[in-house]
């Protein structure tokens, strides 16, 4: 998506921009598709000023869930794009809906002081966090505070045993994003959709590879 659009709170820019569609694969068979979340604002609830992060459609579903939790009946949450159940991943059309859908609950939610002030919300939009680990730090159950996992995102992630406790389990609700299979990958990348950026690359590394073996033949 292209374009962004700005809230305010407290005449203080909030814009977030939802784009970049990839597909991500569990495994062989099972794959989903992530979006780019890009935020800019010069507003004082919000750390960073500028963040970029990856999240996928089951867990904006998390993040309201979480969101009206906290809020109790202090808010009205705005709705996601619905779940489809034949959402498929060849669509370039569903995929467009669905993210201008997630960019507008994104910015509805960003007009509200209240749900500004939830640190979950921070940790979504602004860390690198799985959502189970967004639970453990927005309860204080782990050694880094919210302010130090956000600033530290895209440094690196908390993936050792220094910077986590037992991550507490718990999966996010499956999308139907993940049914689809193995024809989907080339699909997408004809609808321009998921472009491999590593591809130049791999194709560098696999013809200076042929080379170097064409040179050690000559000497065997």
């Amino acid at each position: 998506m292209r374009r962004g659009s700005g809230s305010t709170v407290n005449q203080q820019a909030i814009s977030v921009w939802v784009r970049d569609p990839r597909i991500q694969k569990n495994d062989f068979w099972h794959a989903y598709i992530d979006y780019e979340i890009c935020l800019h604002t010069d507003s004082v609830f919000l750390t960073k000023k500028t963040s970029r992060v990856r999240r996928r459609y089951s867990e904006f579903v998390w993040l309201r869930q979480k969101l009206q939790e906290n809020a109790l009946l202090m808010v009205k949450l705005p709705e996601l794009p619905p779940k489809n159940p034949f959402f498929s991943l060849n669509s370039a059309q569903q995929i467009t809906e669905r993210m201008k859908g997630l960019q507008t609950f994104l910015e509805q939610v960003l007009q509200s002081r209240l749900l500004l002030s939830d640190s979950c919300l921070h940790l979504f939009l602004q860390s690198d966090l799985s959502v189970s680990m967004i639970e453990a730090c927005a309860a204080g159950r782990t050694n880094f505070s919210v302010a130090q996992a956000v600033q530290r995102s895209g440094l690196r992630r908390f993936h050792s045993e220094d910077d986590l406790p037992k991550e507490i389990s718990r999966s996010c609700e499956s999308d139907s994003d993940s049914s689809e299979s193995r024809d989907s990958e080339e699909k997408i990348r004809d609808l321009a959709v998921n472009k491999v950026r590593s591809t130049g690359s791999l194709d560098l590394l696999d013809s200076s590879y042929r080379t170097r073996t064409r040179h050690s033949d000559a000497y065997l």
